[in-house]
C-alpha cells in the first residue's frame, strides 16, 4: 500500500476514534499505530532499517566505508544486514511496542516530575505567591499584564487547565476590587498560559515534539519562550482592544461563590512561602540544564577539547534536573504548617495519577510515530525540503496540518504528537536551511487555532469564567487564531533571520 494512503488512513483512525467513537486518545493512537504497522510492506521496513542503521553508524564513525575489500566495510555490511533482518522479522505489535517504550523512556520521568512540581506549587501556595508578587511588581493598574506573565510562567511546569483553575478566582477578586476589565484579565490568563503549554517543556506537547525532532530541552525552552511571549503579547493586544468593546459580567461559577472570592484572595502573605522559594522549582531545572549545556559547549570549543566535569553533566541531565526540582517542591510543601505525611502522600498520588494518563498518551504517540516512520513516508516528507520547494514554506504547511488536526479533535497535545510523528523525518533532512527547533515551534503554534466546542480547554475557560458559549466563541476563539498566526509569523521570521545552522 502507498505510504501516503497509509498515512491518510492512520490520521482518519485517530480522528474518527476520538470524535465519532469517543475513544480515549491513548487507545486511538495505539490502534492507529497498529494499523500502520500491519499495512507496512517488508520492502518499506527494509528501506527504513537501512537508513536507520546508516544514521546510527555515522554517530560513531567518521563516514560510511566505500572500499568493499576493507575490514571496516565488511563489519559495516554485516551489522547492517543483521539490523535489516532484525527489523524485518519483528512483528507489527512489537514494533509499535518498541516505539511506545522508547518514547516512555524519553519523557516518562520528565512528565511525572513535572506533574509533582505542579501539584506541590499549588498545594504549598507557591503558585499563589508567584501571582501575588507579579501583581505587586506591575501594580493593580496593570494587573492584566501580571496575569499574562503569571500564567505563562506557571504553565511551564503546570498544565494549562490547572493554571486557569488557580488564577480565575484571582481574576474575579481583582474584578470585584477594580470594578472593570474582567474580560481582559480572563483573556490575559489564556494568552499567556496556552502559549507556554504548547511551546515550553516540560509540558507534554512540546516535550514530545522536541524529542521527535532531536531538539535539546534547553533550546526548546529558550526558543519556545521567545516565540510564546511574542504570541502572548499579540493575544493580549487583541484582548485589550476587545475589552474596550465588550463587557463580560461577573457571574457565579462552579469554582467558587462570589461571596467567597474575597476571603480567598485575602489570605495573608505570611501563610505563603517566599517568592524565591516558590519559584525555585521552576527556575532550578532550567539553570541546571543550561549550566551543563554551556559547560559542554565550552569544553568542546577549547583549543584542546576536554571532557566536561561529570558532576555538572549529571546535575544537568534533564531527568536528574527535574527530579531535583521535584524534591525542592516537595520540601516546600512539607514545610507548610498544615502539612503532614498523609497529605503529602495524597498529593504525590494525585499528581502521579494525572501524569500516568499523559504518559500513556504520549507513549502511544511514540508507538504511532515509529510505525509512521517505518511505512516509507520519509521519502515523501523529505522531498519537501528539496531545492524546488522553498524550505521556509514547510513551516506554514506543518502549522496548517497541526491546526486542522487540533481543530477537528480538540486536543492540542494529540495534534502536536500526531504531526510530529508525520514530519519527524524533516529534522535530519538536507537543505532544510534552519534548525529543526523551528519545525517544533511551527507545530506548537499550529496547535492553538481553533479553540471551540471540541476543545476541553474551551469548556474550562467558558464555565470557570462564567461566560456563555456565545461569549467564549466571540472572545477565546478569535484570540486562539491570533496567537497561533502571530506565533507562526514569529517562527518564520526567526528561521529566516536566525537559522541557527
Amino acid at each position: 500500500m502507498h505510504p501516503l494512503l497509509i498515512l491518510g488512513l492512520a490520521i482518519t483512525i485517530v480522528l474518527v476514534g476520538i470524535l465519532v467513537i469517543k475513544l480515549h486518545a491513548f487507545i486511538a493512537l495505539l490502534l492507529a499505530g497498529m494499523a500502520v504497522a500491519v499495512m507496512t510492506s517488508t520492502g518499506s521496513l527494509q528501506e527504513y532499517a537501512k537508513g536507520d542503521f546508516d544514521q546510527t553508524w555515522l554517530k560513531s564513525h567518521a563516514s560510511i566505508p566505500i572500499d568493499k575489500d576493507s575490514d571496516e566495510f565488511k563489519l559495516y555490511n554485516h551489522d547492517r544486514q543483521q539490523h535489516i533482518k532484525s527489523i524485518s522479522e519483528t512483528s507489527s505489535m512489537k514494533r509499535v511496542a518498541n516505539g511506545f517504550g522508547s518514547m516512555c523512556g524519553k519523557i516518562g520521568i520528565l512528565i511525572a516530575m513535572a506533574s509533582i512540581i505542579g501539584k506541590c506549587l499549588l498545594d504549598s501556595g507557591a503558585a499563589d505567591k508567584i501571582v501575588r508578587t507579579l501583581l505587586k511588581l506591575f501594580g493593580e493598574a496593570r494587573a492584566s499584564v501580571s496575569f499574562v506573565g503569571s500564567s505563562f510562567l506557571l504553565s511551564i511546569p503546570v498544565f494549562f487547565d490547572t493554571v486557569f483553575y488557580l488564577m480565575v478566582p484571582l481574576a474575579k477578586a481583582m474584578r470585584m476590587k477594580l470594578g472593570q476589565n474582567y474580560l481582559l484579565m480572563i483573556m490575559a490568563i489564556v494568552a499567556g498560559g496556552s502559549m507556554a503549554h504548547s511551546l515550553v517543556p516540560p509540558t507534554p506537547g512540546p516535550l514530545v515534539v522536541a524529542e521527535e525532532f532531536d531538539v535539546s530541552i534547553i533550546t526548546m525552552i529558550v526558543a519556545g519562550c521567545c516565540v510564546g511571549l511574542v504570541a502572548s503579547f499579540c493575544g493580549y493586544t487583541f484582548a485589550k482592544w476587545l475589552n474596550g468593546r465588550m463587557e463580560i459580567p461577573l457571574r457565579d461559577s462552579p469554582d467558587a461563590r462570589l461571596e467567597d472570592l474575597k476571603k480567598q484572595s485575602e489570605k495573608p502573605d505570611s501563610e505563603l512561602p517566599s517568592f524565591w522559594v516558590a519559584i525555585a522549582p521552576i527556575l532550578l531545572p532550567v539553570v541546571l540544564i543550561a549550566m551543563a549545556t554551556f559547560t559542554k559547549t565550552y569544553c568542546e570549543g577549547l583549543a584542546e577539547p576536554t571532557a566536561p566535569p561529570e558532576w555538572i553533566m549529571t546535575l544537568g541531565d534533564k531527568n536528574v534536573a527535574l527530579i531535583i526540582a521535584a524534591a525542592v517542591a516537595f520540601i516546600t510543601l512539607l514545610t507548610r504548617p498544615d502539612m503532614d505525611r498523609s497529605k503529602m502522600g495524597k498529593a504525590s498520588q494525585d499528581a502521579l495519577a494525572s501524569a500516568g494518563i499523559i504518559i500513556l498518551i504520549t507513549s502511544a504517540g511514540g508507538g504511532f510515530g515509529e510505525a509512521i516512520r517505518q511505512c516509507g513516508i520519509k521519502e515523501y516528507i523529505t522531498a519537501m525540503s528539496s531545492a524546488d520547494f522553498p524550505p521556509l514554506l514547510i513551516l506554514p504547511i506543518v502549522w496548517l496540518i497541526t491546526m486542522v488536526i487540533r481543530t477537528a479533535q480538540g486536543s492540542s497535545t494529540v495534534a502536536m504528537i500526531t504531526t510530529a510523528a508525520i514530519f519527524s523525518a524533516l529534522a535530519s533532512a538536507e537543505g532544510l536551511g534552519y534548525h529543526p527547533v523551528y519545525l517544533a515551534l511551527a507545530i506548537g503554534t499550529g496547535s492553538k487555532p481553533i479553540a471551540w466546542m471540541a476543545d476541553s480547554g474551551f469548556w474550562v475557560v467558558c464555565k470557570m469564567s462564567g461566560m456563555t458559549e456565545s461569549e467564549a466563541l466571540k472572545t477565546i476563539t478569535p484570540m486562539s487564531c491570533i496567537t497561533g498566526i502571530s506565533g507562526l509569523a514569529a517562527t518564520m521570521l526567526g528561521a529566516w533571520l536566525f537559522p541557527l545552522v
